[in-house]
Order: structure tokens, then sequence, then C-alpha cells
């Protein structure tokens, strides 16, 4: 089975072509090893980070951005997600602190990208 995929490691955006064969993926198109790689990585187990924000309390902000300190598998975005939603902050916040850890089981924190 082949797919069609556009890298979105570099600003190339390269044209990469799968051809799955079970468990067995072989990419062509791109333009540089990371381009090969992010191919496998999406046709076997995609996954992204996950960005947001968190309600603040007793803050002179309302919400402070956050984000997956790693991707997250694809599948469990909307789980990552709900707990963000649900999650609530006590001022200060500080950059790098951890908001939520191993949010939604996945075994990854959710990280403070501001101080507020």
């Amino acid at each position: 089975m082949k797919r069609e995929l556009i890298c979105i490691v570099c600003p190339m955006g390269c044209h990469l072509t799968a051809d799955v064969d079970g468990e067995t993926v072989a990419i062509s198109g791109n333009g540089c090893p990371r381009g090969a790689r992010y191919g496998r990585q999406e046709i076997l187990a995609p996954e992204r980070t996950v960005t947001s924000s968190v309600m603040v309390r007793g803050g002179t902000h309302k919400l402070c951005p956050v984000k997956t300190a790693a991707p997250v598998p694809k599948s469990r975005v909307g789980d990552v997600l709900a707990a963000i939603r649900s999650a609530q902050a006590c001022a200060p916040v500080r950059l790098g602190d951890v908001i939520l850890p191993n949010v939604a089981d996945t075994g990854v924190d959710v990280i403070a990208t501001a101080s507020r």
C-alpha cells in the first residue's frame, strides 16, 4: 500500500511516498534523513506535541500557555486536551513548572511555557 505525506520537519515540505508492507515502511521523496525518520514515525506510530492553556487562580493573568514535554501518541491527543481543560494552576506559575504530571497516563508531563 502506498501513502502520500508531506514532511513537516523543516520548511522544505518534501512530498514523501511511503510504501507500506506490514511493518516494513520504505520512504522516498525525502530531501534529508530526518524526512525518512518522520515518514516512518508517521506511518507506524504518529505522535504530536500538544499545546494549549490552563486556567490560573490568584494571578494577574487568567490563562497560562502549556505544552506536553514530549510528543504523545496521536490517538491520545483528545484525552490529553480533556485533562488540560479540567486542570487549574495556582499563581505564581513559572516557565517550565510541571502543571500536570503523567497527563492521561501517557508518561508525559504538561509544562508551563510562560511565567504567570
